[in-house]
């Protein structure tokens, strides 16, 4: 895995300009391009940079998965589906069978093991242990933690199971999360960090400090880091 740091004057362009460079990569490789995507405050901002520079790219050739979800229905002003429809789904026309919703509004369980078993069968159909992402995004919570994996989690240790309901320590409190196998399988992961106040926490994260979940992350290929100072 090799570790890489990249210093945005533009967070929101250069985001985009890398998430679109990997998506040409990825399908001009394998015919299809699967993007997990993160919740947050960035994304709104980058979805839309995406939308102007995305030019003649091949929507339905893009599967777009959500590393978590806030147990609300999808129309809910904190579901992380909602936020992705109205920037990015809807201006793009991205095929409604291209998204992969974990379906907040229902049983938190069934929910992830709704979740696991849909990435499951796609795995298995292309010969995968597991879903593999093409890229991830990642943000970085205050207290360290990525998607809804917060520290001192139960969640934290599991190894075999992809998704998992879980609590966090904020409103609203139960969550669905990728786990970090899951996380970990992904070709390549991008950690999108905006705030400049979050650089002491970057810091430790990177240089593998474990009371950070965030230190846990891995990748087959390349984690990447976009900061936005």
């Amino acid at each position: 895995m090799i570790s890489q740091i990249l210093h945005a004057n533009d967070f929101a362009q250069e985001a985009a300009r890398f998430i679109l460079a990997r998506a040409r990569g990825a399908i001009a490789a394998r015919g299809l391009f699967r993007l997990g995507l993160t919740g947050g405050r960035s994304p709104r901002a980058v979805n839309d940079a995406l939308i102007s520079l995305a030019g003649d790219l091949p929507w339905p050739k893009v599967q777009f998965t959500f590393g978590d979800e806030r147990c609300v229905p999808p129309e809910h002003a904190d579901s992380n589906f909602r936020v992705a429809r109205e920037s990015l789904f809807g201006p793009a026309g991205v095929p409604e069978g291209n998204v992969f919703r974990m379906r907040g509004e229902i049983d938190p369980a069934s929910a992830a093991e709704e979740y696991e078993a849909k990435l499951a069968a796609v795995a298995t159909r292309l010969g995968e242990a597991r879903y593999t992402h093409d890229l991830l995004l990642l943000g970085l919570g205050e207290d360290g933690h990525v998607a809804s994996l917060f520290p001192d989690s139960p969640a934290l240790d599991e190894n075999t199971r992809n998704v998992l309901p879980v609590i966090g320590p904020k409103p609203p409190p139960q969550r669905i999360s990728m786990t970090f196998p899951l996380i970990n399988a992904a070709r390549q992961v991008l950690f999108l960090v905006p705030d400049a106040a979050k650089r002491d926490i970057v810091k430790g994260v990177i240089d593998g400090d474990a009371r950070y979940p965030a230190s846990r992350v891995r990748a087959q290929e390349q984690v990447s880091w976009l900061l936005g100072w």
